[in-house]
């Protein structure tokens, strides 16, 4: 029994109920009922892991999920993390976390992992890291694809917060696993063209008024293309790295 996760469960059915948020699944069938399996689950959102839990739930599973350690520094957030088998990644030092999740996988959990590592400011897919097809061939289990769409709507980086009864629409589409086989990069591949068809059919079935700044660029949205949105990405990551230093100068004057 995981009192502290069932909570959280409670709270995220209660907020999409508030919100009127519009979720839907397809393809849950692809969702093992028992067994590990590493979750890959494209990133355009900063509440992307609630609908995709959510689509754990469904199956009566539960998803552990990577994230970014800075998030410990934040009380409630370290208590979460404590309580419901969330797997903190130092990005200076991710082979413990790494090693965490295999082990997780092995014991039969689901884990979820961002190929992308950020979100994509494009809503289209990034370059992917390596981790979650390393995790999948050493623990020996399935890489299942899942894609999230609508929820960069709700909130996302550069653009405010969609607070309220907004009645927005999600969509979760899980798409077939595959079997951890090959090398990392042939794995990938495979990995990146699944999502890849998995969003675009998503996106296609979905809504996209022109100019609307979360529909992407090639379907005349307003989003930055691809090209656009990795300059901004580069620019967030300069201007991170000055402030840290620049904070690192006063700390040591």
């Amino acid at each position: 029994m995981e009192p502290v996760f069932r909570s959280l469960e409670i709270a995220a059915r209660f907020g999409v109920r508030v919100t009127g948020t519009q979720i839907t699944f397809s393809g849950l069938e692809h969702l093992p009922t028992s067994g590990g399996a590493v979750i890959a689950i494209n990133h355009t959102s900063y509440v992307d892991f609630l609908p995709a839990g959510l689509a754990a739930t469904a199956r009566g599973r539960r998803m552990r999920f990577m994230i970014k350690a800075e998030m410990e520094q934040v009380p409630p957030i370290r208590y979460l993390i404590k309580h419901t088998g969330t797997i903190p990644v130092d990005r200076s030092a991710g082979a413990g976390a790494y090693a965490v999740a295999v082990d997780a996988l092995r014991a039969g959990e689901l884990v979820g992992v961002y190929p992308e590592a950020t979100i994509s400011r494009s809503f289209e897919l990034k370059e992917f890291k390596t981790g979650a097809v390393r995790m999948a061939l050493e623990a020996d289990v399935p890489l299942i694809p899942l894609i999230v769409w609508g929820a960069h709507r709700i909130w996302t980086k550069d653009h405010p917060r969609a607070i309220g009864r907004k009645k927005i629409p999600v969509h979760v589409a899980v798409g077939a696993p595959i079997a951890p086989s090959g090398t990392a990069a042939e794995l990938g591949a495979v990995l990146r063209s699944e999502m890849s068809d998995l969003l675009e059919k998503a996106q296609r079935d979905y809504p996209a008024p022109l100019g609307a700044f979360w529909v992407p660029h090639r379907l005349g949205g307003g989003a930055p293309t691809p090209e656009e949105a990795r300059r901004r990405d580069e620019a967030e990551l300069a201007e991170r790295a000055r402030k840290h230093a620049e904070r690192k100068a006063k700390t040591n004057r």
